[in-house]
């Protein structure tokens, strides 16, 4: 992890998607969990891939992927469900690896907003550059909003 002094900073869970780092903010996460059977759910969109069934509760499961425009998923021992909790609602994001956590100063953090009109631009909060590389840090309640 990287040492932060004198700047306010946060921590984030850093995930991959293919070839890219992203990350979004520990406090929403609730658990991570391994790839298990998910149910379909009939005329779900389509980045929803169904629901699981966590210790006794219902839990939609969405494809990051999917929703990202990105080539399908192909589950192996690295891919993980991350269940995260924005206002009172929880969803599982498929994700290919969780890699890390990450502590990000404000100040290494870039806003992106402005670069396009792309509603996918809604879904990132910032870019966080960590050591040598960088890390797309996530609007959750954007991205779930979008969801619902």
């Amino acid at each position: 992890m990287e040492n932060i002094s004198n700047a306010e900073s946060k921590q984030y869970v850093v995930f991959k998607l293919g070839n890219e780092e992203y990350g979004i903010d520990i406090q929403k996460v609730q658990i991570i969990e391994r790839i298990q059977n998910i149910t379909r759910v009939p005329k779900s969109p389509y980045f929803i891939k169904g629901v699981i069934n966590l210790r006794g509760e219902i839990i939609p499961v969405m494809s990051l992927r999917s929703k990202f425009d990105l080539e399908e998923d192909e589950y192996n021992d690295e891919t993980r469900i991350i269940i995260v909790e924005i206002e009172d609602s929880k969803i599982g994001m498929i994700v290919d690896q969780v890699k890390e956590v990450l502590q990000i100063s404000t100040e290494a953090i870039e806003n992106v907003q402005g670069f396009t009109s792309d509603i996918n631009f809604n879904f990132i909060q910032g870019v966080g550059k960590v050591n040598d590389h960088i890390v797309t840090l996530l609007n959750l309640k954007s991205i779930i909003d979008s969801t619902m």
